[in-house]
């Protein structure tokens, strides 16, 4: 069992910066890589960022990319996204992720994912 606890979310103006945290616990050992999806109003979720447990690996959607920070603490067991310039289309409610692994399926899809947190709301005001 692996709990993801996510925070940081909240209100900031267009081109501002934010940092959401995601804090694992439990069998943490079992993870392969962790995940940070957004889900706006209507939207499907999407991919935002990923990173291997090692914290060696970093990807990110297009859209976020030289904008967007995903890193990880060790000693904590803590996943961050730092989220700078912030737009508009960036407001949707956030989540981390946790694979465990497999045969190594596509960081970039929902369904590799086996625990998510709770979400967190993002807001960002133009």
């Amino acid at each position: 069992q692996v709990q993801l606890v996510e925070s940081g979310g909240g209100l900031v103006q267009a081109g501002g910066s934010l940092r959401l945290s995601c804090a694992a616990s439990g069998r943490t050992f079992t993870i392969y890589r962790m995940g940070w999806f957004r889900q706006a109003p209507g939207k499907e979720r999407e991919f935002v960022a990923a990173i291997s447990w090692s914290g060696g690996n970093m990807h990110y959607a297009y859209s976020v990319a030289g904008r967007f920070t995903i890193s990880r603490t060790n000693a904590k067991n803590t996943v961050y996204l730092e989220m700078n310039g912030l737009k508009a289309e960036d407001t949707a409610v956030y989540y981390c992720a946790a694979d465990l692994g497999d045969s190594g399926g596509n960081y970039y899809l929902e369904y590799e994912y086996d625990y998510w947190g709770q979400g967190t709301q993002v807001t960002v005001s133009s």
